[in-house]
């Protein structure tokens, strides 16, 4: 017969949509997984931070929409920083010592 689990060795998330076992950490690859799509939000942001300028259709618009506006490269350079401060917190959570909550 098999061999049915406790109630305390399981935690239920979502009204039992989720379960896990107490004492289970994030797999590794989910850990760095997390890492890299941050840093892809920044890679991103930074190569897309004037807009798509050197698209061959649509790049003139582009610079002469932004010679208008006058975008603020100030305030583009302060939004990497949360950025940057983000992947700092989250590397911070991701790889600190599990514990139960």
């Amino acid at each position: 017969m098999a061999e049915s689990k406790s109630p305390e060795e399981l935690k239920s998330y979502a009204d039992g949509w989720i379960t896990e076992r107490k004492g289970t950490d994030v797999p590794p690859f989910l850990k760095f997984a997390y890492l890299v799509i941050a840093a892809g939000a920044l890679i991103y942001f930074f190569v897309y931070m004037n807009g798509e300028i050197h698209n061959s259709e649509r790049g003139i618009i582009v610079q002469q929409f932004n010679r208008v506006t006058q975008s603020s490269p100030g305030f583009m350079y302060a939004v990497a920083a949360m950025i940057v401060v983000f992947i700092i917190l989250l590397v911070r959570f991701v790889f600190s010592k599990f514990h139960e909550d």
